[in-house]
């Protein structure tokens, strides 16, 4: 009896020693006790006793003196690391070391600080932030629409490319003291977020100049001079920027490029000096049809040998004139439909001098990690932007609409197969804000944090896709038909470009996201790989030899951490003081799942080795789970950043439960397709010991989220905050906001004409002729309903038809798009080959 009490003391020791991550001298002095107790009360037979102790000793002494352990262990098991661990490129090793290492460091640590991502400053925009938001992008927004840009224009019309220059827009990054606007990040992604809740084309034309381009590369890398050319010249509109770094055979593969510079002598402006002869052929470059400053991107070789002893001399970038003698832009391509200046473009020997190169001669070879690092923040503000926007105007107009469409004589949103979908519409805009704003605050707080900003662009895209199609879904008809009042089948058709670009979305999930996030946010791998690159073999080993038994007791400490949370169901995980008590337990869960991933991370690892970059499906769903833990994190900090608002809180509590279900199912996935079968099934008991315990979220909480979406609210608009409502008459999205309005204010109307028509003293079917005048009339001659009800109830429905309208155009589509009439056009007004809506968008 007394033995087995031992041996559960024992067990219970080790799992808190490992699970607090207890230092060796802890370890030995809790084996030294443990031991003596069995002795002094003959708990163990003496051979056993005498055992435990000499293996206590003997592995105690060389973990206790580093020096001995190097001797021993170490420095053999560093030898053998050296020979098996893979051969890493340059740009390999460029795109992983790229950027920093922020809370994503913090959720592969296996006990996250919570109190760190609490304390983060909330992000606020200054007054001059604040006023441009509200009035220079509101009228910007007033002066396009998706349709006359997409079917009239083909482009920004002229008035709005002047307005967009002048305001400076295309010079929100450039600091003041080379006058651009100087904002934020957060403030950038506001502007952007707004603008995509009107226009993609706009929104593109204004994201492009402040991402990825001339005008972020030169802020970090440019020489004192070209930035004193360049920036004032880019932030008044005064040149237009786009940066070429795609190539037909070097897509997502960017870093394999073909284009080539070689080093030469050349005349330049009369004058014979050292520069590069470039060759290139670029395509998809946005802004490239009108830009007059193209960034470029190629590969330097100096044959000649007139730089040093080096022929490749790697990727770099450069600023060229589009009116250079040799640069040729091409055609346009037409990206789904979507007007944004997009198009290819090339050049064949064409000779810059050397101080074109962004930074000077000095910065020659070093164009792949200036991409990685800006990209780093850049990937994590505009397409995280852009589709949180698109969506908030999919969640606000196709809410409303689904409260004044009515079949079978209910509001379509009150259907549960529709609720579903709005369901998911909701919890997903609300976990994708959440996301978008706390990376721009992290990009502010000055962090380049490269594998979030992957996780933001591709789970933004993706749910974003998914808003989009749930919307088309519940709208119908309405989405399928274009034309002016179609609010929604534009995005829809565009969406795809934003899942390609800046990383596609395939390889970003099944490359990028673990495939940095192993590397850079693991504790002691990097750390590892680094001693194999030390020449001094003394720090090499000292090196080396700390990295791998912290990277020891780091395993143990989540194995342990694992198995207990899983057994306890993490009840008894701390949580920091004052979170909201409705969240705490969320704070728990994702504690569990973060050890999960450590832990599991570093099975996979250290089983597969080099094969597991090969093994995609795998690393896509580690970084599922990691991914899952950023997005929970950044619902938990709105929560608490918008002051706990208790009627947004199912909102949140679907998007949380929702994305920990998604979790649990990728660890099952990795764990079911671990090529060792009996590494799996020891793997499934720690991580999962009394099954897996998540589920999706409810059908009452699914319906607590989708009535959120149907009726005007404070959460409402907190939820599709910031957002253009246009005020025009015949705007699609300022119809619906009318007609929803009246809707509510009708309701209680229709309430009492349903008790009238069921008490039988009056009858709500229509006479042939008969309209909804006339029903208002009767209902109000029978003493139902006052006149003010009956003028009430008549609106509404004008209103409502204005929405459900969609439109229609002459037999041959061609010529005649332009016919489509403007609600309340006469017929005769198709006698202009531009209505009327064109007509007032071009005074």
């Amino acid at each position: 009896m007394l033995t087995s009490l031992w041996l559960l003391v024992a067990l219970v020791t080790v799992l808190a020693l490992a699970y607090v991550r207890a230092r060796g001298y802890a370890w030995a002095a809790a084996v030294a006790a443990l031991l003596g107790v069995a002795w002094v009360a003959d708990l163990l037979p003496l051979w056993l006793d005498l055992g435990l102790s000499a293996a206590a000793v003997v592995l105690a002494i060389p973990l206790l003196v580093p020096r001995l352990r190097r001797a021993l262990v170490s420095d053999a098991l560093f030898a053998a690391f050296r020979k098996v661990m893979p051969a890493m490129s340059q740009t390999e090793r460029e795109a992983i070391e790229a950027g920093t290492v922020w809370w994503d460091g913090e959720l592969f640590s296996g006990k996250p600080d919570w109190k760190m991502l609490l304390s983060l400053p909330a992000p606020t925009l200054t007054a001059e932030e604040q006023r441009f938001l509200d009035h220079d992008v509101d009228e910007l927004c007033a002066m396009v629409t998706d349709w006359e840009t997409t079917n009239v224009y083909k482009d920004l019309p002229p008035q709005v490319w002047q307005f967009v220059k002048d305001r400076g827009f295309l010079g929100m990054i450039i600091p003041k003291e080379y006058g651009g606007l100087g904002f934020s990040a957060y403030a950038h992604s506001q502007v952007i977020t707004k603008l995509s809740t009107r226009s993609g084309t706009v929104a593109v034309t204004v994201m492009v100049p402040n991402s990825l381009g001339p005008g972020e590369l030169l802020l970090h890398y440019g020489t004192e001079k070209q930035k004193r050319h360049y920036l004032p010249r880019l932030a008044k509109g005064l040149e237009i920027p786009c940066f070429a770094l795609t190539s037909p055979n070097a897509g997502s593969d960017a870093a394999s490029m073909p284009d080539y510079a070689h080093v030469r002598w050349g005349e330049h402006e009369g004058k014979r000096v050292l520069g590069l002869s470039v060759t290139w052929d670029k395509r998809y470059i946005t802004l490239g049809p009108v830009a007059t400053l193209l960034g470029l991107a190629f590969r330097v070789y100096d044959p000649e040998k007139l730089l040093g002893d080096r022929e490749d001399l790697g990727i770099t970038c450069a600023l060229i004139p589009t009116s250079h003698p040799g640069v040729q832009i091409g055609r346009r391509h037409m990206p789904l439909n979507a007007v944004f200046q997009n198009g290819p473009n090339s050049g064949k020997d064409v000779f810059i001098p050397m101080d074109w190169v962004i930074g000077g001669q000095p910065m020659i070879g070093k164009g792949w990690r200036m991409l990685m690092e800006c990209l780093a923040a850049g990937r994590g503000i505009s397409l995280p932007s852009s589709n949180t926007g698109m969506s908030i105007l999919a969640v606000r107009a196709v809410g409303g609409y689904a409260r004044v469409r009515t079949q079978f004589k209910t509001a379509i949103g009150k259907f549960e197969g529709v609720e579903e979908a709005l369901t998911r519409m909701g919890g997903n805009l609300y976990m994708m804000d959440a996301a978008r704003t706390l990376t721009a605050a992290a990009v502010d707080q000055g962090e380049k944090p490269s594998v979030v900003s992957a996780i933001a662009k591709y789970h933004i895209t993706e749910r974003a896709r998914q808003t989009i199609n749930d919307g088309m879904d519940v709208i119908g008809g309405k989405g399928i038909c274009m034309g002016p009042s179609n609010f929604l089948g534009g995005a829809y058709m565009q969406h795809p470009v934003a899942i390609t670009v800046e990383g596609a979305n395939i390889l970003t999930r099944s490359l990028i996201i673990y495939g940095q996030g192993a590397i850079r946010c693991h504790p002691y791998v990097l750390k590892e790989i680094e001693a194999t690159r030390e020449s001094d073999p003394a720090r090499a080993s000292a090196a080396f030899d700390e990295a791998l038994f912290g990277h020891v007791g780091f395993v143990v400490s989540n194995l342990a951490r694992t198995l207990v949370t899983g057994l306890t169901g993490s009840h008894f995980v701390r949580v920091p003081d004052g979170v909201a008590p409705e969240m705490r337990r969320y704070y728990q869960q994702l504690t569990r799942f973060s050890a999960a991933l450590a832990f599991l991370s570093d099975v996979s690892m250290g089983t597969l080795g080099g094969a597991l970059k090969r093994k995609e499906k795998l690393s896509a769903r580690l970084g599922d789970i990691l991914s899952s833990l950023y997005l929970c994190s950044a619902t938990l900090a709105r929560f608490e950043r918008e002051g706990r608002q208790a009627a947004d809180a199912p909102l949140a509590h679907w998007a949380i439960w929702d994305a920990m279900f998604k979790a649990q199912g990728a660890l099952e996935g990795v764990i079911s397709n671990f090529p060792n079968r009996l590494i799996a099934a020891i793997v499934r008991l720690v991580v999962f010991p009394l099954g897996r315990p998540y589920v999706e979220p409810s059908d009452r909480l699914g319906h607590e989220v989708a009535r959120l979406l149907i009726a005007p609210s404070a959460t409402r608009d907190r939820l599709t905050t910031p957002m253009f409502v246009a005020t025009a008459e015949d705007d699609p999205v300022a119809q619906i906001e009318r007609a929803l309005a009246a809707t509510v204010a009708t309701e209680p109307i229709e309430a009492k004409l349903k008790a009238a028509a069921k008490a039988g003293t009056l009858s709500l079917a229509l006479a042939p002729g008969e309209d909804v005048g006339a029903l208002a009339a009767r209902a109000a001659a029978a003493g139902v309903i006052d006149a003010a009800e009956a003028r009430t109830l008549v609106e509404q429905r004008a209103l409502v038809a204005k929405v459900i309208r969609v439109d229609d155009f002459a037999p041959d589509l061609g010529t005649s798009l332009l016919d489509v009439l403007a609600p309340g056009e006469p017929a005769s007004a198709t006698a202009s080959p531009v209505p009327a809506r064109v007509h007032r968008a071009a005074a």
